[in-house]
């Protein structure tokens, strides 16, 4: 490099730097203005700046879509998938048919979040916010984030300020909590039991009574849950939701006992919700 293009290039970096001075400055003296002038704690006047920002950030908007019958989509659903510009979803592939059911003509671009990548989506999804963007996240059904991934993610949000919107609808639990027939004045979700066996019997020994429990299974686990919760609480009342909302939802009510024998002349099929209570 020449002696002109040395001094060239000192000369822009002073200019620069010169530049930023004059704006820290005038900065400071905006807030300090702004400070007196409202007659405001510094404290109190740095959190208005802050939700300030905040709303200068795109939203993150939590969606709930049907868990089986597709006609139990909301309004409010249907509108705010057809203007978030980035949509988390489990399963690409499922939540695009899902936006070409419902005619949703501005797609937005869709990112994979699950379990296994959860951690190297949320800076991804948190810069998408940042810039301004808003981001909408949804499960293959029901509600995000209940015993779904997606807990990470609020807590980054609302740790950076960040709006946070829930678009509630279709749920598997509350669903299965009103078609069981049991109390529904006090209630505990527990999602799906440990696979380790002590510590899926130290779960179910520390459930409290006069509650219903309401828990996720896999088809494949349903006799294990059923061997485990008869040997703990004898023939207890068990409600069985399976495939709710659809043309052959089922409701099985029994004790464990039968329940075993009919799974096992019976291979279940789909999400299972278990529901019951341990009245005495």
């Amino acid at each position: 490099m020449n002696k002109k293009g040395k001094e060239r290039g000192r000369k822009e970096k002073l200019n620069i730097l010169s530049k930023k001075r004059t704006s820290y400055l005038l900065e400071s003296f905006v807030l300090f203005h702004f400070i007196v002038k409202a007659k405001e704690s510094p404290c109190r006047f740095f959190n208005k700046k802050i939700a300030i920002i905040s709303q200068m950030s795109g939203k993150l908007y939590l969606i709930a879509t049907p868990i089986g019958n597709l006609k139990d989509i909301t309004l409010r659903a249907i509108e705010v998938l057809s203007f978030v510009d980035v949509l988390a979803c489990e399963d690409t592939r499922k939540t695009g048919l899902l936006l070409q059911k419902f005619e949703i003509k501005n797609k937005p671009q869709l990112i994979s979040y699950y379990e296994e990548n959860e951690s190297g989506r949320i800076p991804q999804l948190l810069s998408f916010l940042k810039e301004g963007k808003n981001v909408g996240l949804v499960s293959n059904a029901g509600t995000p984030a209940i015993s779904d991934p997606g807990y990470k993610l609020v807590k980054t949000v609302v740790e950076n300020n960040i709006e946070l919107e829930v678009i509630p609808g279709p749920s598997s639990v509350l669903n299965a909590l009103l078609l069981s027939g049991l109390p529904t004045d006090k209630f505990l979700f527990i999602g799906f039991l440990p696979k380790k066996e002590g510590k899926r019997k130290n779960v179910l020994e520390s459930l409290p009574k006069q509650t219903t429990i309401i828990l996720f299974e896999s088809p494949f686990r349903i006799l294990k849950t059923l061997n485990d919760l008869k040997l703990l609480f004898g023939d207890i009342k068990i409600v069985i939701c399976r495939e709710m909302t659809k043309v052959h939802q089922e409701v099985l009510r029994d004790n464990p006992s039968n329940l075993i024998n009919h799974f096992g002349e019976n291979k279940p099929r789909g999400e299972i919700v278990i529901c019951f209570n341990l009245l005495k």
